[in-house]
């Protein structure tokens, strides 16, 4: 099996900054998209930002400038660089990543339990 945990989050003033990173471990062979994401209205996961194994990017119009997506292969690690946060940043962060592990043909979505980031005055 393969676990995801997330780490980084906290309390922040507004225009602050916060580095969120998620760490894989587990039955790992392949690591394919990496990515965050939060909670949108109805509490469907909005993306927050996503980067592939050749490491395109892509993010949501609302972090667009302000978040940097980046990866370590050699960790299992994704990380989420959060600059000039916002109170409507508040929301717990999900990492996911789409993972093959050993004695599978496949790649499956595994999610991690989320960290909390609030940005508040």
């Amino acid at each position: 099996q393969v676990q995801l945990k997330e780490s980084g989050g906290g309390l922040v003033q507004p225009g602050g900054s916060l580095r969120l990173s998620c760490v894989a471990s587990g039955n790992i062979r392949s690591i394919l998209t990496m990515g965050w994401y939060r909670p949108a209205p109805g509490n469907q996961p909005e993306l927050v930002a996503t980067i592939t194994s050749g490491g395109d990017t892509n993010y949501a119009d609302s972090v667009k400038g302000r978040f940097t997506i980046s990866r370590d292969n050699a960790k299992n690690t994704v990380y989420l660089q959060m600059n000039s946060l916002k109170p409507e940043d508040t929301a717990v962060y999900y990492c996911m990543m789409n993972v093959m592990t050993w004695g599978s043909a496949t790649f499956k979505a595994y999610w991690g339990q989320g960290t909390q980031v609030t940005v508040s005055s």
